[in-house]
């Protein structure tokens, strides 16, 4: 029987749950904008690297600074420590290097799901005033 679910996405999953548990309570900086979220770890398969990808919502630009842009920078000077906040609360001989990355998945579904919304309105629309036509 092949092995459906590696060793690395075993990692990946138990960092996601630390680091959002981590994130919330342990990162205090007041940069670090709105509620994010960890969406998905991709760890390479030596598990010396994790790929974090993380969105940013309600956060508000300030002083002209995207949250986004901001929140990643904040997120990646602080890998440091939870990667060593992560080594504590896992049992890992080694905890992977973190390097967080945003996800345009959630906003671009968003984004898809209002296109499709506005097709149906304006599609009914068109049938509504065909049919008013042909009476």
């Amino acid at each position: 029987m092949a092995k459906d679910y590696s060793r690395a996405q075993r990692i990946g999953d138990q960092i996601q749950r630390e680091l959002a548990q981590l994130i919330r309570t342990e990162v205090k900086d007041p940069r670090l904008g709105g509620l994010v979220t960890v969406t998905a770890v991709d760890v390479s398969r030596d598990a010396s690297h994790a790929k974090v990808f993380v969105t940013v919502m309600g956060a508000e630009p300030q002083e002209g600074v995207d949250p986004i842009v901001q929140s990643l920078k904040v997120l990646n000077d602080a890998s440091g420590f939870l990667r060593m906040q992560l080594g504590k609360a896992m049992k890992l001989r080694s905890v992977p290097n973190l390097r967080f990355h945003y996800d345009e998945s959630i906003v671009r579904g968003a984004q898809l799901s209002a296109l499709i919304e506005r097709a149906v309105t304006e599609d009914s629309k068109h049938v509504d005033s065909d049919t008013e036509a042909k009476e």
